[in-house]
């Protein structure tokens, strides 16, 4: 049936065509800030970029230009759903880091670990179901389970990671309610924002208490080999097969330009995956996971790895330093790996509409509001470690210290700007994941 007058808006005349789901995107607020963010007199201490400087490009170069030169008519050619045999192999034997046992034949590589959420999502969202999330949580992948409008329910975090009381009750309340619980998504490692890291002990508590409840679990893992201090936790998955889909990531570890990433399923929700893939993409980029292969197989990626980890490390205590020097009156976490800290700004003051008055002094970070389905956040920043040099670090806290101080001031005359509570999940500008 054609598009009738008045179905649109004057700025789009297909408004009354789009699916009932994508009424709920939104543009980031943030996503105009972050182009005047990347401006070279700018610190920026919001995106999470790795450091791709630290790589060793010549070899790349020649690793990838061999495979050009030697695989080029299958590296650029159309490949399988499920990606390559040889990468899924080398994958099994990278999670082997992580202390996880698998075969290849259960791995699917996806387009970065994003497209990996968005599978998952798809395969077992329903309008209305509920997603059990860490508080705050990775701001891609709350964007994503709006967009298959999941209703997310954050579950309280602390130093240790995820609290497995609050879990439990968390379950409890909401099927008391009648409400049905598809997955918890956690992120164990380093988590993005928050920096800290779900304990030993803790794992295996949330895993007892998911597998006693029947909840899936969706361990989301980019960051887990970027210990400062070398020490790789076993992963959730290494502690059970049936109930975890794992997904991991190449784009920290080694380069986000390359796109890929993978999960690790049961068999059955595998060929789910691969299906619904296929649908969306076909297949992933070939020429992309031929080159990461060689790269395997040619470079020394476990120390390529470790250089990441030192440099890491060292910016990261950059930032801790400065921030005990400069906003003493702020709390932050005391990441041991990964790329983030999360800060809480005192009482009265939004971080939110901070923004754009940090970025007119010349330094960016991204609000907490962005990490939360339900507007918490408006107190807390994420701040980025991973990509400024640690003079540029000091640097920019010291400018974010000058805006807080003149934020304190506003609001000791003019009373606080409200929380933000209620506000709509945004979705993710590039440069924030």
């Amino acid at each position: 049936m054609a598009n009738r007058p008045g179905d649109g808006t004057r700025l789009d005349p297909w408004y009354g065509s789009y699916a009932e789901r994508t009424h709920g995107l939104k543009v980031s607020e943030t996503r105009a800030l972050f182009a005047v963010a990347n401006r070279p007199e700018v610190v920026s201490l919001a995106g999470g970029m790795p450091f791709l400087d630290a790589l060793p490009m010549d070899l790349i170069a020649k690793v990838t230009a061999d495979l050009i030169a030697t695989e080029g008519a299958v590296a650029l050619q159309y490949g399988g759903g499920q990606g390559h045999p040889r990468l899924r192999a080398q994958i099994t034997e990278v999670m082997e880091q992580e202390s996880i046992q698998a075969h290849p034949d259960d791995v699917v590589v996806t387009t970065g670990s994003q497209q990996a959420i968005d599978l998952v999502t798809r395969i077992f969202i329903d309008p209305g179901d509920v997603i059990l999330a860490e508080s705050p949580s990775y701001v891609g992948a709350l964007s994503a389970f709006k967009s298959y409008q999941a209703w997310v329910e954050h579950i309280p975090m602390d130093a240790d990671g995820l609290i497995p009381e609050a879990l439990r009750q968390t379950i409890k309340r909401l099927r008391k309610a009648g409400k049905r619980i598809k997955f918890l998504y956690t992120i164990p490692c380093f988590h993005n924002p928050a920096g800290v890291s779900l304990s030993l002990e803790r794992r295996a508590e949330v895993l007892d208490i998911c597998r006693s409840a029947g909840v899936l679990v969706v361990e989301d893992n980019p960051y887990g080999m970027l210990a400062f201090d070398g020490s790789v936790l076993p992963a959730i998955r290494s502690m059970d097969q049936d109930g975890i889909i794992y997904l991991g990531s190449f784009s920290k570890t080694l380069a986000p330009g390359y796109r890929t990433g993978w999960a690790l399923a049961p068999h059955a929700v595998r060929e789910k995956l691969v299906l619904a893939s296929e649908a969306a993409i076909l297949c992933p980029s070939h020429v992309a996971q031929l080159s990461i292969a060689a790269y395997l197989e040619n470079c020394d990626w476990l120390g390529q790895i470790n250089v990441y980890r030192q440099i890491y490390r060292e910016r990261c205590d950059a930032m801790t330093t400065s921030l005990a020097e400069h906003m003493a009156e702020c709390s932050w976490t005391n990441p041991r790996g990964g790329f983030y800290t999360w800060v809480t700004v005192p009482e009265g003051i939004n971080t939110k509409a901070m923004l754009p008055r940090a970025t007119t002094e010349l330094v960016a970070y991204v609000s907490g509001v962005a990490f939360f389905a339900d507007g918490q956040g408006s107190r807390q920043m994420r701040l980025s470690f991973c990509y400024p040099t640690p003079e540029r670090i000091r640097e920019g806290v010291r400018r974010l210290s000058g805006v807080l101080a003149r934020e304190t001031e506003l609001v000791a005359l003019f009373g606080p700007q409200g929380d933000g509570a209620g506000e709509a999940v945004r979705n993710p500008a590039p440069d924030i994941t």
